[in-house]
């Protein structure tokens, strides 16, 4: 079991059943499963119980490694709203298709590529990489997505922003134009300036 536990430590309290090797080694995660010292977060994937990540975000970067967070998830990172999301929202490419826990929950947006890449950039929490999109990018996600996510919550994430000392406003009208919202951005910030 200590050869299964450095493995575990190795890859920050979490492991894949592909990284298993030999019977051995099954039985022994079999072990700590039935002994609850092992937590089985999605088929292939599997953390230690004892583990305090209590960050949501490397357990999902593990379970989606190529998933991105975005929307709710995001603002609420970036202290761009107040609403705290009751789901983690992350963005992966339109045709992938994946297998997602019950726990903790999950909304998934499909982007195809050109929209998928634009403004990711990795964070680091507790020595983990983490997919994020930057803050113009998702600052133009809150205006594009203002039906859905609702006007109040759009207005208050522009309001924020424009607060911001770290903004960059040529930036964000750079993303607004490339997805197709100049206009409408235009309107909701030039007030707010």
């Amino acid at each position: 079991m200590e050869n299964l536990m450095k493995m575990f430590k190795a890859n920050c309290d979490f492991l894949r059943s592909n990284d298993i090797t030999g019977r051995t080694q099954r039985r022994e995660l079999n072990k700590m499963l039935k002994d609850n010292s092992v937590v089985r977060l999605k088929r292939g994937l599997y953390r230690l119980s004892e583990s305090d990540h209590a960050d949501t975000f490397v357990e999902l970067s593990n379970i989606l490694p190529d998933g991105v967070f975005c929307m709710f998830s995001a603002w609420f990172h970036y202290n761009l709203t107040t609403t705290v999301p009751y789901e983690n929202h992350i963005a992966i490419k339109q045709k992938r298709k994946v297998r997602l826990p019950d726990y903790p929950p999950i909304r998934l947006y499909y982007y195809n590529d050109e929209y998928y890449h634009l403004g990711i950039r990795q964070i680091l929490i507790d020595n983990q990489q983490v997919n994020i999109y930057d803050l113009e990018r998702s600052v133009c996600d809150a205006v594009r997505f203002r039906n859905k996510a609702g006007l109040e919550i759009a207005l208050e994430v522009v309001k924020n922003y424009v607060k911001r000392k770290d903004r960059n406003l040529d930036k964000l009208m750079k993303y607004a134009v490339r997805l197709r919202i100049e206009k409408i951005m235009q309107n909701m910030i030039m007030p707010m300036l």
